[in-house]
């Protein structure tokens, strides 16, 4: 009995069940599901349970698509989806309401996937299909939520339809699929787009979205499984209207490659005036340096690039000059047989080499010396060792900037590791056919770490690495400029093709991999 009374007295917690794991059932609509011949402006779809939205503003794609359209309910639950139809639909046509993954039960958040709503203003319902899949030319896996399109191609159609009108059919990749299918077509001819539609909004605009086309049109009914490779187009050269950012430097804003753009003065000046250009660091502005600063009001630029020219003028202010300032881009760390990187924030004009010291172990060393990104770059490359110290020592007067303004004591330290602290990976290619290529190794995110151009080697050496995961990717470089090269939807080009190898690559240290990357042509 003790025992018994003891077990009994057991303190606990109810668990309350099993969770909920089921989905909403859709039970009717009004009107039914694949309607014809549809006059009204409401639909009311139910459900067994109360379910709300979640966000049904990326999730939900009507096709084609509809300006004024009110769902409900938001923010509440109900059990129903009330639909609102303000646009005038157009006759004769089938749409589709696809709800993604937006309608979830109210308790647990269970989804009732891909649920679609088909009516038709005419007498039957569109029932062809046109399918296919989404790659990123620079990236292992495409972006989420990747819009993709049909326009119709008739007496009215031009290439930059995609500007300026919503398309005929629309369908979304969503936040999970890397393929589509556009469904309930009518037969016809069509030009197939993918986009990144940053806005929304149904339209194609360079500056933001992602693109992929094909040269040709399609003809629907096809079998046809077709590919989409999205590309960020390379903006047109351009520049904002310069600012006087300080006491003698303006600040040109740049869209497009930033080495294509010529920055020239109009205003006469002076006989001392004097002016340079730097860029500014990871950014697309471009710093014009000038002294002395004029006794005038404003200056005038004539600035050009490919397929761009125009007049800018710069009012002057009196904003605050600027200091001569340094900062080490190495860091603390120093990779065997990396240089060791000092930057400044005004261009320089001169350096003294012998004002400038690398120690190792109390004793200098020898050094080369580069300037470089618009003369703002100091490099300096020496005989580098594992694990040791190095310091790097520039005097007073050793470093003259572009306005006569010299350093004082700059002094930095950095030390190198053992080698047994990084790793090595080797790479051949196998089946290479279309040279030349660049070999890219990447980290997760996609930036170059290391990179390799060749026009025939098919062994690469990648040392030095250290322990991360990384990935390769190749590009087929057509036009042999060293450099990936985009594509262009108006003049129908596609953007350089980029072999991705997706198995991540794990570097340790003390480790070295010898891979074969075999290409498929």
């Amino acid at each position: 009995m003790s025992l018994t009374l003891i077990n009994c007295a057991k303190k606990g917690s109810p668990t309350g069940g099993p969770q909920d794991s089921i989905p909403p059932i859709f039970i009717k609509s009004e009107p039914p599901n694949f309607t014809t011949n549809f006059e009204g402006n409401r639909i009311r779809i139910y459900f067994n349970e109360y379910i709300k939205l979640k966000d049904y503003q990326k999730q939900l794609i009507v096709s084609p698509p509809l300006e004024n359209t009110v769902i409900s309910p938001q923010g509440s639950a109900a059990k129903y989806v009330n639909i609102e139809i303000k646009d005038t639909l157009e006759p004769n046509t089938t749409y589709v309401f696809n709800f993604g993954q937006s309608i979830v039960d109210n308790n647990e958040s269970n989804p009732f996937s891909y649920f679609k709503y088909v009516l038709s203003t005419g007498d039957y319902i569109d029932s062809l299909t046109v399918k296919g899949t989404i790659t990123d030319e620079l990236k292992s896996k495409p972006d989420n939520f990747v819009s993709v399109m049909l326009y119709v191609v008739d007496s009215t159609f031009s290439d930059s339809i995609i500007y300026n009108e919503r398309p005929r059919y629309v369908t979304n990749t969503l936040d999970s699929l890397t393929s589509f299918e556009i469904g309930n077509i009518k037969e016809g001819e069509y030009m197939l787009i993918a986009l990144k539609d940053e806005d929304a909004n149904f339209t194609f605009q360079p500056n933001k979205d992602k693109v992929g086309f094909l040269k040709e049109f399609i003809t629907i009914p096809s079998d046809s499984s077709y590919n989409l490779k999205l590309f960020k187009e390379v903006q047109e050269t351009k520049s904002s209207r310069p600012r006087h950012s300080g006491l003698n430097r303006l600040t040109f804003g740049i869209s497009g490659p930033v080495d294509s753009i010529s920055i020239n003065l109009l205003t006469e000046t002076t006989s001392d005036f004097r002016s340079t250009i730097s860029q500014k660091t990871n950014a697309d502005t471009l710093y014009y340096w000038f002294d002395p600063k004029p006794e005038i009001d404003s200056l005038q630029f004539e600035v050009s690039g490919p397929k761009y020219k125009d007049t800018l003028i710069a009012k002057l202010r009196t904003p605050k000059a600027d200091s001569l300032r340094f900062s080490s881009k190495t860091g603390r760390t120093l990779v065997l047989g990396a240089p060791f990187d000092i930057k400044s924030n005004i261009p320089l004009q001169a350096i003294k080499d012998s004002l400038i010291r690398v120690v190792r172990d109390s004793i200098p060393i020898d050094y080369e010396m580069l300037l470089s990104e618009k003369n703002t770059n100091i490099s300096l490359t020496f005989k580098t060792e594992e694990k040791t110290k190095y310091t790097i020592t520039a005097l007073p007067g050793a470093i003259t900037d572009f306005f006569g303004s010299v350093n004082d004591t700059l002094s930095y330290s950095t030390s190198t590791k053992e080698l047994s602290d990084y790793g090595n990976i080797k790479f051949s290619l196998a089946n290479a056919k279309n040279f030349p290529y660049i070999i890219q190794l990447t980290d997760k995110k996609g930036e170059i770490m290391q990179e390799r151009y060749t026009t025939s080697e098919t062994t690469f050496d990648f040392n030095n690495l250290k322990p991360a995961t990384y990935l390769i990717q190749i590009i087929e470089d057509k036009n042999e400029n060293k450099i990936y090269d985009t594509g262009n939807y108006l003049e129908k080009r596609q953007p350089e093709k980029v072999i991705h190898f997706g198995e991540d690559i794990e570097v340790s240290k003390s480790w070295s991999l010898v891979k074969v990357l075999t290409l498929k042509n």
